[in-house]
């Protein structure tokens, strides 16, 4: 079997809101910006916003699914962590310093970088 993960999408309310944090965030435009769908590429990674909401989409929300975002350095991380919700507080686990953070969405995303010793 050959395949590879390329993408993912998350749940939001209010899809100019959304786009508006994901794009301080990654500190780039959305690739693509529509009323029910919006995506940024990262990486040749599509990160993508769905307004479920919009298609009538029955949605509930878990905790299940956590994307995970990687930084080159600590000092980067904790910048980008400075003004969020941390719902994971800033934790060294194994060789990884581990947060999660939580969106303007109500979405828990994990943000992680090596540990360097």
């Amino acid at each position: 079997m050959s395949c590879r993960i390329d993408s993912l999408y998350i749940c939001v309310e209010d899809m100019e809101r959304a786009v508006r944090f994901y794009e301080a965030f990654f500190e780039q435009k959305a690739a693509e910006e529509g009323r029910t769908g919006s995506r940024f590429e990262i990486d040749s990674f599509r990160f993508n916003l769905f307004a479920y909401k919009e298609v009538a989409e029955p949605h509930t929300y878990g905790s299940n699914c956590l994307p995970s975002i990687h930084f080159d350095s600590l000092a980067e991380m904790q910048h980008k962590l400075a003004d969020k919700e941390l719902c994971f507080p800033l934790t060294r686990i194994g060789k990884n310093w581990v947060a999660e953070f939580v969106d303007s969405e109500g979405n828990r995303i994990e943000v992680y970088t090596a540990a360097i010793d």
